[in-house]
Formats: C-alpha cells, sequence, structure tokens
C-alpha cells in the first residue's frame, strides 16, 4: 500500500489574464494559499509555461521547480490535452479543434498533426527535466462520431480506425519511454479512448506498450452510467494520474445520458464542485490505498453551478481529508505469536513431534 500525494490543482480552468492567474509565479502564491501542495501544468499556455524552454533547458525546468518549492508547491504533472486531441482528429471535428493549434497552422490539418505529435515528444522531454512519472493527455478521436452503431459500421472500421490510433501514438510512447515518463490518457466522451473496453483495443493495436496509462477521472464515468469503483478493480495497474472531479447523473422523462443538446446546468448528466455531486470519493481514495497508487490526487474544477474559486478553496480542504495514510502495520499485531517453519508445521498438524 501507499500514501498518495496532494492535494493538486490543474491550473488549466484557472489560468487567465488578470492576477493572481496571469503568471506561474502568481497562480502559485494562489494556489499555495488555499492548501495546495502540487500544481498540474497546461503545456499550451503560454502564460505560464514555455514547452519548447522547458524540453531544452533543465535549468529552466529547474528554476520554475524553485519557485514553486519556494510556495511549498511541486509539479503533479505537465499536461498535453489540446495537443493530444489534435495527434488525431476526424475531419468533422477540423473547423472546432482549429483553435487548439497555432494560427499559422489552422486549416492545413497535416502540419497541425505533425505539429501536435512533435508538442508531445517535447512534454516527454520537459517532463524528464522535472523528473516526473507521468503526464496527462488526450488520444484524440478517428471514431467518436461512429460511437452508435447507425447506420451500421461496416466490417473492420473500428478495428482499422484504431490500428490508425495505435500507428500515430506508438512512437510518442516510445519517446515517452525513453523519457522514463508514463502516458497517462483521460478517458473522456469525444475521444476514442473513453472507457475500459477502447483504452483495451488502443492497449491491443500498440502491443500492451507499458508507457500507456490512464488517468483516472470518476466524473466522466458517472456522465456515460459506468461503474467507476469496478473499473479501479479492472485496471488499477494502469491508472498513473488522478483528477479529482465530482459529477452527478439525473435521467428525467426528457433527457438522459446524450443530455438532449442542452446547457450543461439542464443536463441530467453534469460536473460539480468537490462533495457537491453523488461521486463516492472515499470508496475511491480507500482503493487507491489499497492498490498503492503511486500519483497525485489533482482537482480539477468543472462545475456548471459553483463559481470556481470557492470549488478551489473546498476542493484542497476535500481532497485533504480524503488523503488516507496508510498503515505501516496490522491491526491484530498486538495478538502475533511469532512463528517460524517448524511452529508453522505444528500448528497444521504436520510434524506432530
Amino acid at each position: 500500500m501507499k500514501t498518495l500525494q496532494g492535494p493538486g490543482i490543474f491550473l488549466a480552468q484557472y489560468a487567465g489574464n488578470t492576477a493572481p492567474f496571469d503568471t506561474l509565479p502568481n497562480i502559485a502564491r494562489w494556489a499555495a494559499s488555499l492548501g495546495f501542495v502540487g500544481v498540474q501544468i497546461p503545456s499550451n499556455d503560454t502564460r505560464l509555461f514555455d514547452l519548447e524552454q522547458a524540453a531544452a533547458s533543465k535549468t529552466y525546468c529547474d528554476d520554475i521547480a524553485g519557485m514553486l518549492a519556494e510556495h511549498g508547491l511541486a509539479v503533479t504533472e505537465l499536461s498535453t490535452h489540446l495537443q493530444g486531441q489534435l495527434v488525431a482528429s476526424h475531419p468533422a471535428y477540423d473547423a472546432l479543434f482549429d483553435g487548439f493549434a497555432p494560427p499559422a497552422l489552422r486549416g492545413n490539418v497535416v502540419e497541425r498533426q505533425a505539429w501536435a505529435v512533435q508538442q508531445l515528444k517535447l512534454a516527454a522531454k520537459a517532463s524528464k527535466h522535472f523528473g516526473l512519472t507521468a503526464h496527462a493527455t488526450f488520444s484524440g478521436a478517428l471514431a467518436w462520431h461512429l460511437f452508435y452503431p447507425w447506420p451500421q459500421r461496416p466490417a473492420g472500421l473500428i478495428e482499422q480506425a484504431f490500428a490508425e490510433l495505435g500507428k500515430r501514438w506508438r512512437p510518442i510512447l516510445d519517446a515517452f519511454d525513453d523519457a522514463g515518463v508514463d502516458v497517462c490518457f483521460e478517458l473522456h466522451p469525444g475521444e476514442d479512448l473513453h472507457d475500459g473496453a477502447t483504452f483495451e483495443r488502443f492497449l491491443d493495436a500498440v502491443d500492451q506498450h507499458p508507457r500507456a496509462n490512464i488517468l483516472y477521472d470518476p466524473s466522466h464515468m458517472v456522465l456515460q452510467q459506468l461503474d467507476y469503483l469496478a473499473f479501479i478493480d479492472l485496471y488499477h495497474q494502469r491508472i498513473r494520474a488522478f483528477h479529482v472531479k465530482d459529477a452527478e447523473f439525473r435521467p428525467n422523462g426528457r433527457s438522459g445520458v446524450y443530455g438532449g443538446y442542452q446547457s450543461w446546468i439542464d443536463r441530467p448528466g453534469r460536473f460539480r464542485s468537490l462533495g457537491d455531486g453523488q461521486i463516492d470519493f472515499r470508496s475511491i481514495f480507500s482503493k487507491f490505498a489499497q492498490y498503492g497508487y503511486p500519483g497525485w490526487a489533482v482537482l480539477e474544477w468543472e462545475c456548471c453551478i459553483k463559481d470556481a474559486e470557492q470549488g478551489a478553496k473546498e476542493g484542497a480542504a476535500f481532497i485533504r481529508e480524503h488523503i488516507i495514510k496508510v498503515t505501516e502495520r496490522a491491526f491484530d499485531d498486538f495478538a502475533a505469536t511469532g512463528a517460524d517453519a517448524a511452529f508453522n508445521r505444528r500448528v497444521l498438524g504436520i510434524d506432530p513431534s
């Protein structure tokens, strides 16, 4: 068993143009004041971080780590969610996803995809410079628009999609392997990797690559009506990152899992601030302690009701209260009799002498 690290906070939803969210030192000071001890840094946000410089210069990374340490903080992981999305994108979504790429590459799918792959490889080097062991990202999607089998899917179509997805990610996974860092895919609706079944397909496509792992976020499982506790039992060996985010699912006579194209506030499934939803975090943290989860518990705030800063303040305390310091001794040690092989044989009646 192992005591997980935290609380951390994902900075993507907080970065902005006004203090204290406009620079990494400012946002670090703010996060520390709320009780966080780790920050997950979105590598695409140049207000906070320069990915190219981090990949090229360990000194740059050491300076960031030193500045964060002055506030009692560490880097939990780097994130390439937006860049990972562009590793594989179906043409139906090109116009919408163009905003994830630099302006000069928009409208050029080939160059945009090459840029995304390079971004991931830079993130591998930067993660190594920070001494990190996990990285957070999205898989992208070639087949998401086919998730519901109507019209009937042609034979072999999904297999071909995952073969192509594996082909695109294999060199990225190898780059992270060289860096000694796990790639943690956030299983998320809209991605080809969105549940256990699709993750298994992907593992087959990359020959069970040891660096292909999972960012566990139970909120996305609630919205899909997936058993998020049984998921840990099945896949705990591949879970290497953890977004602590709450959610609720309230089906009604008008809409259900698919949401009816409604805004978040009206959807049956919606994200909530920690403690305001339906997720059983006590059981989640217990399972992570049981299985020796080696990473961080990182708050991701996405709530359609509560203010972000209130969510962060409450979230730091919520995570801290749920972290289980694992025991170093068995509860019944007081009754231990002491034993050796000969004693055990007598107890079993194997050697009555």
